[in-house]
This record gives structure tokens, C-alpha cells and sequence, in this order.
């Protein structure tokens, strides 16, 4: 008979995983057991942290649970930084993990990877299962999975203590599947839509998925549609798009001025509708709201709160309503347009990093572009414009975890292979995890490595000095970044901060992984 460990493996490919994370561990042994023959890939991180930021990026790509694997206590406890930012940005990913044996959880013996509660810590952040014997197995992969796959995504914590893990298990019950959400009525929010005049859609990261339900509704009710950084890539080049963020005065104004606002997908937080805490974020208390999560319809008055999934509202709200031509193309324009010199009024720079970003978009169309915490992509999650769905993602906005950037990039081209993936990230934000660049040589992966070099941490510094406040901490020498390609096996080329000159490297052909520096002034 199989083990635990081997028929949990067997339980997540029945449930569609194809790819695994992690880093193996004595305490994971009989998990790498099931791997052994497995139509699951393992891919080796070099930090369990680098695992479950790989197992996000891999998720936001394929809209499918990313999943890794951890050994207890200083793996768990690395991963947890992940987890905590895939909360914040409402992506599923399971980490599995091992604890140490059942008759001496709680009692403080010493144990190697020992914690007081490991489960108990977890639950402070999310979901956390502990497998107590093989027959409960089934049905705990059938609680994970629904707990990913319905409600508001975000981390979900398994652990199999080492003396259950190696255990006999039979084999595992046909999976469960949860039942369908039901569908709330839509007709009060059909007749607030139809009386509308100047409506517009606020569409967050729930609308991940479903750009062509997006696309449709904006169409069909004439409605300039604000995107937070999360939703970007969804209405590329679209005469309806605006990808700016409400943290700017001019999406502001656009809202402010609309008779209907719709709200799908999006928690409304500081980080997407104000960025820079000057307050003034128009009344929202009249609009239609559109959740997947009950909680969050709590956290926001609003006339109409609906609990559905984006693209069930979308598609039901879309057939149910009169098409329009009014003046929404119009609006949008004037609010792209105004967006985009209001940028260039906040910081002399900001137009500039932009502008390099939008010339990765044109050297590599259709590239998914992750970003870390650095000056380019701050700028670009004020205005960018990406020409993929789900193309355009980064740790700046919600928990913003540094390092965030190398991990997800080699999850983004697994879970897109063949997709060439730039992983943009500053001097400061690699020095957090530079060992995954490895990783990405280990698996081939088309990872163009796009690193800021402005010799420090030159956002905190700037926050610093905006406050009068003495500069600190912010200079930590970069690493040679030539040297250090090549300790990587990295082909490497430097160039200015001029986007003509960053596109030809980019344009230069690469099968592989390879790094370009960008001198920052």
C-alpha cells in the first residue's frame, strides 16, 4: 500500500496540479517519495521563500492554486512572508509542510525545526489543516481546494506530521468538488445601471481572468473602466481603458463626476486608491458593489453590495442591460490623457521610468513583465498600459514584500511556457533573493532579469528627504552585476537609462535567461 505521502502527491495531480515548488527536507521525505514517478514537476527554489513567491506567479498566470512544499519550522516560517503577500493579493497557493510527530506537538521537547504551535501561527494568517490519520486525507485535500478554489482566493496551510506521513493509506476517494456559488439577484443593480448617464467601472485584481467578460460589459454600458494594478493588461490600447490609478487626481475627478460607479473585484485599499495617503478619494458610498467575499462588502458602505464572482456578475449584468454609445470613449481619453501629465507634474522621474518600462512593452510584445519594489514599476503602477492579461503584476502594491520579483518570475514561465517573462527589479530588491536566478538557469526559462541599479534603496531614501528626515540605511552597496551574471551563467549586457538603448538589448535574441543592467541616475 502507498504512504501518506505518496497518495497525497496522487491527490493533488487527480486535483489538476502539474507543478511543485519547494526545497526537500528530512522532514518531507515520504512527499518527494510521491513525487518519484509523478506527472508532477518539482522545481527546487533556493529559499523556501523563493518557493511559494515561484508558486504566486505561477498562480496569477494560470489562474490555478500554486503549490509548494516546505519542511516545518524554518521552512514554513520563510514561506511565510509569501503567503502573507498572496493574502493581500488574493492568490490561491497551498503550502504543504511538515510537522513534527503528533504525541509531541505542544510539548516544547526540543525537536529539531520545533514550534510552540505551528498550526496555530498559520492561523493567524490563513487556513491551516493538520492531517491526523490517512483516512482524513481525501477529505482535507477536499477542504483545501475549496477553500482555494471558492470565496476570495489566497494562501491555505497543510501540514502531515513525520509519523503520518510514511504511514499506509488507502487509496483516496473520488474528489469532492464544491457546489457552485449561488447567483444573487441582479435586478436592482440592472435598473441603477440602465438609468445611468456617466458611468464608470472600477475594476480590481477579481476581474483577473475574465478580460473578455470586462472588455464586453464596458462595451455594452459605454463605461470608462479604472484599473488597479492587478487588472491592467485587461483593455490594452482600448478606447474605454484607463489604466491609472485612483490614487491620481485625474481618475479621481473621472470618478467623482460619474452618476453609477460599478465595483468589481477590487478591496478598495490605500496601496491601489491612495498610494501617496493624501486622502480625498471620492464618495464611493452610492455605488454598485461586486465581491466575491463577504467580508470585504462589510468594509465599504455601499448602495448595492452583490457577493458573486466577477465574471458570473459581468456576464449576467452584460446580457441583462441596454447597449449605449454616450460619450464614454470620450471620457476615458481625457482621463488617460490628463493621467499621464499629471504623472509627469509629480516627479520629474517618473516619466522617465515609464518610459522604460513602455519600451520593455514594445521590444517584447506580449511578455509578461514582474515586477519588484523599485522606482520604474512604482511609476508604471501609477500609469501603464500592458498588452497582456495578467501580464503585468508586482509586489508594490498591498503587503509589498521585497525580493518578491525573481520567485515569481520563474512561476510566471512555468505556468506560461514559451512566454518571455521580464522580471524587473531594483539593485536593492536582488539582493533579497538573487539565488532564484539560479533556479531559472537550472529550468531554461525565458526570464529576461531587468535590474534598476541606482545603488541603493533610492524610494526610501527619497521618503526620507521628503520629510526632512536624515537618510539612513538606504546606501547598501549593489552587487557587481556583470560578475555576478556570470557567476550565475547569466548572459549580460549594461546599458543607460534610455529606453532606445534598453530595447535593442532586449530585442537581442535570448533563448534563456539573461540579466540587463540599467545605470540609474
Amino acid at each position: 500500500m502507498l504512504t501518506v505521502g505518496q497518495r497525497l502527491v496522487e491527490g493533488l495531480a487527480a486535483r489538476g496540479v502539474e507543478v511543485v515548488f519547494g526545497i526537500p527536507g528530512v522532514h518531507t521525505v515520504e512527499m518527494y517519495r510521491g513525487l518519484s514517478g509523478a506527472s508532477i514537476r518539482h522545481v527546487t527554489a533556493r529559499h523556501e521563500q523563493g518557493a511559494a513567491f515561484m508558486a504566486d506567479g505561477y498562480a496569477r498566470v494560470t489562474g490555478r492554486p500554486g503549490v509548494a512544499f516546505v519542511i516545518t519550522g524554518p521552512g514554513l516560517t520563510n514561506a511565510l512572508t509569501a503567503m502573507a503577500q498572496a493574502k493581500a493579493e488574493s492568490v490561491p497557493m497551498l503550502i504543504i509542510s511538515g510537522v513534527n510527530r503528533r504525541a509531541s506537538l505542544g510539548k516544547g521537547l526540543g525537536l529539531l525545526h520545533e514550534l510552540p504551535d505551528q498550526a496555530a501561527m498559520i492561523r493567524a494568517l490563513c487556513p491551516s489543516q493538520t492531517l491526523l490519520s490517512p483516512e482524513d486525507l481525501g477529505p482535507t485535500l477536499d477542504r483545501a481546494f475549496a477553500t482555494l478554489l471558492t470565496g476570495r482566493p489566497g494562501p491555505v496551510h497543510l501540514e502531515v506530521p513525520t509519523d503520518v506521513m510514511g504511514l499506509p493509506c488507502p487509496a483516496l476517494p473520488a474528489r469532492v468538488f464544491p457546489a457552485p456559488p449561488l447567483a444573487p439577484d441582479w435586478t436592482a443593480a440592472m435598473a441603477r445601471m440602465e438609468r445611468a448617464r456617466h458611468p464608470v467601472i472600477l475594476a480590481g485584481g477579481g476581474t483577473r481572468g475574465t478580460a473578455a467578460g470586462l472588455i464586453a460589459l464596458a462595451e455594452r454600458w459605454d463605461a470608462p473602466v479604472v484599473q488597479t494594478v492587478n487588472a491592467r493588461g485587461a483593455m490594452f490600447n482600448h478606447p474605454l481603458g484607463v489604466p491609472a490609478s485612483p490614487s491620481l487626481d485625474t481618475p479621481r475627478a473621472l470618478i467623482a463626476a460619474a452618476d453609477c460607479i460599478l465595483a468589481i473585484g477590487t478591496e478598495l485599499g490605500p496601496t491601489d486608491y491612495d498610494m501617496y495617503v493624501r486622502g480625498g478619494l471620492p464618495d464611493l458610498s452610492g455605488m454598485i458593489r461586486v465581491d466575491i467575499c463577504a467580508e470585504q462588502l462589510a468594509r465599504h458602505p455601499a448602495a448595492l453590495a452583490l457577493q458573486a464572482d466577477a465574471g458570473m456578475a459581468m456576464a449576467a449584468l452584460c446580457a441583462g442591460i441596454s447597449a449605449r454609445r454616450t460619450d464614454g470613449a470620450v471620457r476615458a481619453a481625457t482621463a488617460r490623457n490628463d493621467a499621464r501629465a499629471e504623472l509627469a507634474g509629480l516627479h520629474p522621474q517618473m516619466t522617465a521610468q515609464l518610459a522604460m518600462v513602455e519600451a520593455m512593452r514594445r521590444a517584447m510584445p506580449g511578455a509578461i513583465i514582474v515586477g519588484d519594489s523599485t522606482q520604474p514599476v512604482y511609476a508604471a503602477n501609477l500609469y501603464y498600459d500592458h498588452d497582456r492579461p495578467s501580464g503585468w503584476f508586482n509586489a508594490a502594491t498591498g503587503y509589498g514584500a521585497l525580493g518578491f520579483a525573481p520567485g515569481a518570475a520563474v512561476g510566471a514561465a512555468l505556468g506560461a511556457p514559451g512566454t518571455p517573462v521580464i522580471c524587473l527589479i531594483g539593485d536593492g530588491g536582488l539582493q533579497f533573493s538573487p539565488g532564484e536566478l539560479r533556479t531559472a538557469v537550472d529550468e531554461g526559462l525565458p526570464i529576461t532579469y531587468v535590474v534598476w541599479n541606482n545603488a541603493g534603496f533610492r524610494e526610501i531614501a527619497e521618503a526620507m528627504a521628503g520629510v526632512g528626515a536624515e537618510v539612513i540605511g538606504c546606501t547598501p552597496s549593489p552587487l557587481r552585476m556583470e560578475p555576478f551574471a556570470a557567476a550565475c551563467d547569466l548572459p549580460f549586457a549594461q546599458v543607460p537609462n534610455d529606453p532606445a538603448a534598453l530595447g535593442t538589448a532586449l530585442a537581442a535574441p535570448c533563448t534563456g535567461p539573461r540579466m540587463i543592467e540599467i545605470v540609474a541616475p
